[in-house]
């Protein structure tokens, strides 16, 4: 039988991955996906929360739908910084980026 704390454990391994993606990338590519691992694992379990702590209600999987818009959003954006900052410089590390000053 699955249980609630099985679903947490994913939700608990998925966010340490892409905490653990974000601070060692170096590519801007492989940051984006991480933080959409991380936004996976807080979906997850919100959404397991829900379903086992109040099947009526779906407040947890409306929190879960809206961790998908921000991620949408926030991966548009982010393309669209990466798409300039490799148009000005040539490459998408996270060291040019330091470097650019307004």
């Amino acid at each position: 039988m699955i249980t609630l704390g099985h679903f947490l454990a994913l939700s608990a391994v998925l966010f340490a991955i892409g905490l653990f993606g974000v601070i060692t990338r170096r590519n801007l590519i492989a940051v984006l996906m991480s933080v959409e691992i991380l936004l996976n694992a807080a979906a997850i379990a919100f959404a397991a929360t829900a379903a086992y702590k109040d099947p009526v209600f779906f407040s947890g999987q409306l929190f879960a739908l809206f961790i998908m818009v921000v991620a949408a959003a926030e991966l548009s954006i982010g393309f669209a910084i990466l798409l300039n900052v490799f148009r000005h410089t040539g490459s998408a590390a996270t060291d040019v980026v330091e470097e650019m000053r307004g």
